[in-house]
């Protein structure tokens, strides 16, 4: 059934509500809740070459990285992102944030770019897209490529654990007023986060960023979900809230990517866009929520 560029509102729910059947998603212990979070596209500032300016370097996947696939011996590690580095012929894991950052020029990886502000390609790499704005104005877009293997870790419970910040503080914002305030302690509270994304450089383009589905994502429409529970392309029933706020947010949306710490059957990221506006909305939003999966009529979960 083909539905026209831009079909009428009642048109698309008679097409779901005829030919899908909405799943609840459950997690383990029974409970219907779970976290809703947000993402977005950021901007920082960025150049082709290194100076005093830009310092920080945003790389390409390392020569030296191997991607280890269990899949067809171990069929429940297929979602498991394995990668390491070949020392005396014995495999070891990939070196952390850490080890990357102490390495430097030595990491066997391209620098597609260099950015100005550290914090703001940490952001970047949490986010896993985003744009840089050159010195002469223009803009490039850069997408996730890869990441080394170890688990995401949140810096904003790091620094609540500290006693730094409130668990209702922990936003964006005020992690990034935190890291002015506290610029001696920047680096050890960025490598409480062993992950570290590697990036490619994407076509200019007017549409969203790239998703796991390598489709544009669309502003408040897709969100970030965990492939072991729900399928990426699947339509999802999202019922949540509005950041820091009891209005409601209930809306059809699409299952189109995937983040490393958006784990659990009840677990959605909602992509809010691109720009300042969406980063205010994505850094605040940690609501509760439920999710049904729309599967067709004649598949079972």
């Amino acid at each position: 059934m083909l539905l026209g560029e831009r079909p009428a509102r009642s048109t698309v729910r008679e097409f779901f509500e005829s030919r899908f059947t909405p799943w609840q998603t459950v997690n383990p212990d029974g409970s219907t809740s779970g976290l809703v979070t947000g993402y977005y596209e950021p901007l920082i500032k960025g150049s082709r070459s290194a100076s005093a300016e830009y310092r920080w370097p945003v790389h390409a996947p390392p020569s030296d990285m191997l991607t280890i696939d269990l899949a067809d011996t171990h069929p429940d590690l297929k979602n498991l992102r394995l990668r390491g580095r070949l020392v005396d012929n014995k495999v070891l894991p990939y070196w952390s944030r850490e080890q990357i950052e102490k390495l430097g020029p030595n990491v066997p990886a391209d620098v597609l770019f260099w950015a100005s502000d550290p914090i703001d390609l940490f952001f970047l790499q949490v986010q896993g897209s985003g744009q840089i704005e050159l010195p002469d104005g223009s803009r490039a877009r850069i997408g996730y490529a890869d990441q080394n293997g170890h688990p995401y870790q949140s810096i904003g419970r790091w620094l609540v654990s500290q006693g730094e910040l409130s668990l209702e503080q922990a936003s964006m914002e005020s992690i990034k007023k935190w890291s002015s305030d506290n610029p001696d302690r920047l680096h050890e509270m960025l490598n409480t986060n062993p992950s570290y994304v590697f990036f490619r450089e994407l076509p200019a383009s007017s549409d969203g960023p790239v998703g796991a589905l390598a489709v544009p994502l669309s502003r408040e429409r897709s969100i970030a979900v965990d492939p072991r529970y729900t399928p990426l392309g699947a339509p999802v029933f999202l019922a949540t809230t509005y950041p820091l706020s009891t209005r409601p947010l209930n809306r059809l949306m699409l299952a189109q990517d995937t983040g490393g710490a958006i784990k659990g059957p009840v677990r959605a990221d909602l992509f809010w866009g691109f720009g300042t506006d969406a980063g205010a909305m994505a850094g605040k939003m940690r609501q509760q929520g439920q999710m049904w999966v729309l599967l067709p009529n004649s598949d079972q979960p």
